[in-house]
């Protein structure tokens, strides 16, 4: 009986340290298993997450390019500048409205449809976001781009409570000013046309030859001037200097066969076209109508040819 004891007590010993091992074994499987899952979840979580920023900065891009055309159409339509640029475009990102009128264009451009479409991918992988605390703003970047800037607090999360991703994002979009229309000849130049256009040239005089300048001018070309407005400056009617600035030099023909009455005075456009008239004067080797206020004769290299 004693030999049968002992023996039974080894096997059930046995048995309890094979289950033992067996739900060891088991545990750790388990384990590794849904860890793989989890790292296989934050693999996937983790590219969607670059696609959507990836995907909402082109959406960004697309809203602030038909805000900017939105109010040049409306500065056209209305022929007032637009009086809060900021709070504007705020108000088409959000609403797809201007002072409260619907815009169409704006359709498959507001936040709300942002939203939609960045949900309608997430769905796909089974993963659910939402934004808090956002807002949006326009500013110019530098000269030639406006930049779109979105801050907001993201939360990504798996359906199935696997993982979590959880920030504060700031995604900015750059669009070129480069083709849109100048607001400031829109309103002042009878209908005539001015396109921001980036010169070619950097040297606009040397010695007497000024055909640089001339080329300048009569190809209506822009260049970045720190005593001139910027782009956004000029859809909202301001004239004040401005790091980022851009000014054309006014072809006053043009003008001319617009039936605009010329003006003796710098042809700087937005001095042109406003009420300032500091002491200008003429350059040698440039037509008689061209004049060109004290401040700018080093811009352009005129100054040793300046009567």
């Amino acid at each position: 009986m004693k030999i049968k004891n002992k023996k039974a007590v080894f096997f059930t010993i046995l048995v309890i340290c094979l289950l033992f091992l067996f739900l060891v074994v088991y545990t750790s499987f388990s384990a590794i298993s849904k860890r793989e899952a989890i790292n296989k979840r934050i693999e996937t979580m983790n590219n969607f997450v670059f696609s959507m920023e990836k995907d909402l900065s082109r959406q960004l891009y697309i809203s602030g390019y038909r805000a900017i055309f939105i109010f040049e159409k409306k500065i056209v339509e209305e022929g007032s500048y637009i009086s809060d640029i900021n709070s504007s475009f705020q108000e088409l990102f959000f609403n797809g409205t201007l002072d409260g009128e619907n815009q169409e264009i704006m359709n498959g451009a507001k936040f709300s449809d942002i939203q939609n479409s960045i949900n309608h991918s997430a769905n796909r992988i089974n993963v659910a976001v939402s934004f808090s605390r956002y807002n949006v703003s326009i500013s110019q970047i530098d000269p030639w781009r406006v930049r779109i800037s979105f801050k907001t607090d993201i939360f990504i999360s798996d359906m199935n409570n696997l993982v979590f991703w959880n920030k504060t994002e700031t995604v900015d979009a750059y669009v070129p000013v480069e083709g849109f229309e100048d607001p400031i000849y829109t309103l002042n130049a009878n209908g005539i046309i001015r396109k921001i256009n980036h010169t070619n040239y950097v040297v606009f005089a040397s010695g007497t030859d000024v055909s640089n300048l001339t080329n300048h001018v009569q190809s209506f070309y822009y260049l970045n001037s720190t005593l001139a407005p910027s782009f956004l400056d000029r859809l909202e009617g301001k004239t004040s200097p401005n790091e980022q600035g851009i000014e054309s030099l006014a072809y006053l023909p043009e003008l001319s066969s617009q039936g605009i009455s010329i003006k003796s005075k710098s042809c700087v456009d937005y001095i042109y076209f406003s009420s300032s008239n500091p002491d200008s004067k003429n350059i040698q080797g440039m037509p008689l109508w061209f004049i060109l206020d004290d401040a700018h004769l080093d811009i352009y290299q005129v100054r040793g040819l300046a009567v």
